[in-house]
């Protein structure tokens, strides 16, 4: 095996390299899978498309029992192995989905599964993946160096490494989305995958553009990890920061999706941070729908590029939904501001009985609710014949926030946002 690292060609199977995955391919790894993984369903989604401008289909794997797409592939390439490697065990590097799919999957099939987690990967994670039966090794203070250990106790031990994407067999197991979705929903003209390492992109590209080579298909990756697109656009790959899509966060991405990925002519999209969150929020509110970032970023494109799928039936997986209960909060916090259905106003208002009640009551009067207030009489204003007020308020959009604070000036308050 090839020396560790975070390139797709590094970390490959010990599989053969085929020049491309079929549509065959793929149906054979929905016939392995089935029982093994939910056929989940595609749902028109009426309050998307009206906002996206187009009509939407959202394929829901974020039911599958660990919450992600990834135990599509996971799935079909355990079912792969020979006797030898089932009774030997395998190996997988991954701080987030893949290592639940490969724990659930191994463990279905009564196979030992190792996997190696960075120490950075939180608690909830960890627990998961053990949960599943799986034994866990924290090591690393990168991804790069967690894969280095992986593949250090995989030729120390003789285990089956399984790639999280740069693998025939996952990639034929993730196009078995694309197939789900064309016979659930047959009139959509244009399909839309998220991009991290390529596998599903890839895999649901081949076998859908063989079964209708009129379809449109694009990827998506977000601005602070274009990998992908990078690399088709034949640019160094340059990525990094901190992102809510952390599942498509990659810095190296596989060569055998990219291979196929060129061959095909895809079109990889750059959306933004902040397309990302409206996508989780509007998923959410919307859909009713519960989304990891990488989950919502087909959604984000949608919203970034509304020509591109004006008047078109879009299809797109909400592919994952395990995102930290305190991240969602503050991602449907944030977008409420955004949206101006949370004001937060600052006053300097005279320190005597009766001002605070008075702003209150004129608040409630224009329709507007009072959620959190901060008082400081002391040490914040300019004089001691002073305070400084702020309060956040619940309004129904930003007409009626704009009509509040028209209230307050009428009644001389000095207020700004904030």
């Amino acid at each position: 095996m090839a020396a560790p690292g975070l390139t797709g060609g590094a970390l490959a199977a010990d599989l053969p390299a085929p020049a491309t995955i079929t549509l065959a391919d793929v149906r054979e790894a929905a016939a392995r899978i089935q029982g093994a993984v939910l056929r989940t369903p595609t749902v028109p989604a009426p309050a998307i498309g009206r906002v996206a401008g187009c009509e939407v289909w959202l394929k829901l794997d974020n039911l599958q029992a660990t919450g992600a797409f990834k135990e599509r592939g996971a799935a079909n390439r355990l079912a792969l192995l020979s006797a030898r490697e089932k009774a030997t065990g395998v190996i997988a590097m991954s701080a987030g989905n893949h290592a639940q799919a490969v724990a659930r999957h191994a463990s279905l099939l009564g196979i030992r599964a190792t996997i190696v987690m960075p120490r950075f990967t939180p608690a909830t994670k960890v627990v998961r993946t053990e949960s599943w039966g799986a034994h866990v090794v924290l090591h690393g203070e990168t991804l790069a160096e967690a894969a280095a250990h992986a593949h250090a106790l995989a030729l120390r031990e003789g285990l089956t490494f399984i790639h999280p994407y740069d693998d025939p067999g996952v990639m034929a197991g993730q196009g078995t989305m694309a197939i789900e979705m064309i016979e659930d929903a047959p009139g959509l003209d244009t399909l839309v995958f998220p991009v991290g390492g390529g596998g599903l992109l890839a895999g649901c590209a081949a076998a859908a553009l063989e079964l209708n080579p009129a379809l449109k298909v694009y990827g998506v990756e977000v601005e602070g990890y274009p990998a992908m697109a990078q690399r088709l656009a034949g640019q160094p790959v340059a990525v990094g920061g901190p992102t809510i899509a952390e599942g498509i966060a990659v810095r190296d991405v596989g060569e055998r999706p990219y291979a196929l990925l060129k061959r095909l002519g895809i079109e990889v999209l750059v959306v933004p941070e902040r397309a990302v969150e409206q996508g989780v929020a509007l998923l959410a509110e919307g859909a009713k729908l519960v989304a990891e970032g990488a989950g919502a970023a087909g959604v984000a494109a949608l919203l970034t590029y509304p020509a591109l799928f004006a008047g078109r039936r879009v299809g797109t997986p909400v592919c994952g939904g395990n995102i930290d209960a305190r991240a969602l909060s503050n991602v449907l916090l944030r977008q409420l501001l955004r949206d101006g259905r949370i004001l937060r106003l600052h006053f300097d208002i005279p320190d005597r009985p009766g001002v605070l009640s008075d702003i209150s009551k004129r608040i409630s009067d224009a329709g507007g609710n009072v959620i959190e207030v901060k008082h400081q009489q002391l040490f914040g204003a300019p004089t001691v014949q002073s305070t400084e007020l702020e309060l956040m308020i619940e309004v129904r959009d930003s007409q009626q926030g704009s009509a509040i604070i028209a209230a307050l000036q009428a009644a001389d308050y000095m207020v700004r946002r904030v």
